[in-house]
């Protein structure tokens, strides 16, 4: 079973660098994709449900903002858009389909860089996020959760951690956050148990500013999260660079499962 996730910072913008067609090719189970930018309105047939896939989708309130969704072969038994809070669920953040023992979800967490009120709106989400993650983890159910976290969890996520320390996305309140879910919640980052100690390969965000691409200056801020036992079925893990259809690069995970 292969599970991707795709910040595509536009669907548009993507669809012009062939994001579909390379979807296609690629040929996974689900694909999970973060920061639409769009409206139902400007979603084409060919956005919603690309050759083989039907697509389930969360729009932001606010017109060229956020959105998530979540590309499945299958039909799913149920639909779950937003997680129960009115703030974020405004902003397009939440898509979960369920199948029989399996969930899939689509998040993409508020980043806190534009602004002080962003970040603390970031804070909020972390905060009322924690306890679905929670309840989500004991269902019974296998569940991965796929998306940008905005976070880079350890020093071995980013390229400059010294120099980011004080700055959104490497905060210490961020990831002490992350360590929780991971330590404590019993929630299983798959890329970096596949690879435990891959620093430049594992970067899945470079910013636009400079010459970061160019000089490798990334985050890893894109995660396939996980319960324990579908995370103990992860055989491959890679991040797809040789084209580039947003500011991030594809996160795919292979499981034997499914």
């Amino acid at each position: 079973m292969k599970i991707i996730s795709a910040n595509l910072n536009g669907i548009r913008s993507a669809s012009k660098k062939n994001f579909f067609d390379w979807m296609a090719r690629e040929d996974a189970d689900f694909v999970c994709v973060q920061e639409l930018k769009a409206q139902h309105a400007d979603m084409t047939p060919d956005f919603l449900a690309p050759a083989g896939y039907q697509g389930y989708f969360h729009y932001a309130e606010k017109k060229g903002y956020s959105g998530t969704g979540v590309y499945c072969r299958k039909e799913p038994n149920k639909v779950t858009i937003g997680f129960g809070n009115y703030e974020f669920d405004a902003e397009g953040r939440y898509v979960q389909c369920d199948f029989d023992n399996l969930s899939v979800i689509s998040v993409y967490c508020p980043s806190g860089s534009s602004s002080e009120e962003r970040q603390l709106a970031k804070f909020r989400f972390m905060k009322d996020f924690m306890p679905h993650l929670t309840q989500l983890v004991s269902c019974g159910r296998e569940v991965v959760i796929c998306g940008d976290w905005n976070i880079a969890h350890q020093a071995i996520d980013l390229k400059n951690w010294k120099s980011n320390q004080k700055n959104s996305g490497f905060l210490p309140e961020e990831r002490a956050w992350m360590t929780t879910l991971f330590s404590e919640v019993g929630w299983r980052d798959v890329y970096r148990a596949l690879h435990p100690e891959t620093t430049g390969e594992a970067y899945t965000w470079w910013s636009n500013r400079g010459q970061a691409w160019a000089n490798n200056v990334g985050w890893r801020i894109d995660y396939q999260v996980a319960t324990p036992g579908i995370a103990a079925l992860a055989r491959s893990a890679a991040i797809y660079k040789d084209e580039r259809f947003s500011d991030h690069a594809p996160l795919i995970i292979d499981y034997a499962a499914g």
